[in-house]
């Protein structure tokens, strides 16, 4: 019934309107950092938008019948971890300052249904490893310019934990890559090969 409705036309390009205005919303966002970013890391400083840009791409081609396999694999990984890591960082702020804005809360539910959207769409995705393996290079070295060059997304009230937020951020990483294989490469095997 659920992979009924997701691959209704109607039904994607509703969800592909909605995550274009939240997409141009999150590059909107991240307007002040994006105007103090050197140049040569502008691409990876929207995390989040960026996640959702990619997803935009697949929703595009998947309602005209086409697959983009290594979009699908950046899509997936993507939004898990940026929609979690958001969670996470709106959770911790509130923790931390014992206040969290309206902004805040629409940020964790947004970002929440960021993750589960592109591990709802699993089935659909056509990943091999190789497009896994160019989605992992692509996240881990936004890993590494995020928290080695200072290009991680600005939290006032959590700059004394960044070296553990980045720690986290690393292995939340490598959980998402391990989650998209299990729900697409592992699973496209096992349907090949009758597993």
């Amino acid at each position: 019934m659920i992979k009924y409705v997701l691959e209704q036309k109607g039904f994607l390009a509703l969800l592909l309107v909605i995550n274009i205005v939240g997409t141009a919303y999150g590059y909107w966002w991240y307007r002040g950092q994006l105007a103090v970013t050197p140049d040569h890391f502008l691409i990876f400083v929207p995390d989040s938008p960026t996640a959702s840009l990619f997803f935009c791409i697949f929703l595009a081609f998947l309602i005209v019948g086409k697959h983009v396999p290594y979009i699908e694999a950046l899509a997936i990984v993507t939004l898990f971890k940026y929609g979690v890591w958001a969670v996470m960082m709106n959770l911790l702020t509130l923790i931390v300052s014992g206040y969290l804005s309206p902004a805040g809360y629409m940020l964790i539910a947004s970002h929440g249904a960021m993750a589960i959207q592109g591990l709802l769409y699993a089935p659909f995705y056509k990943i091999k490893i190789r497009h896994l393996v160019v989605a992992a290079i692509w996240t881990l070295h936004n890993d590494v310019i995020d928290y080695v060059f200072g290009m991680m997304p600005i939290y006032g009230s959590l700059n004394q934990y960044i070296n553990q937020i980045g720690y986290v951020t690393f292995w939340l990483s490598i959980l998402s890559l391990f989650i998209a294989y299990l729900l697409t490469v592992k699973q496209n095997v096992q349907k090949t090969y009758n597993f």
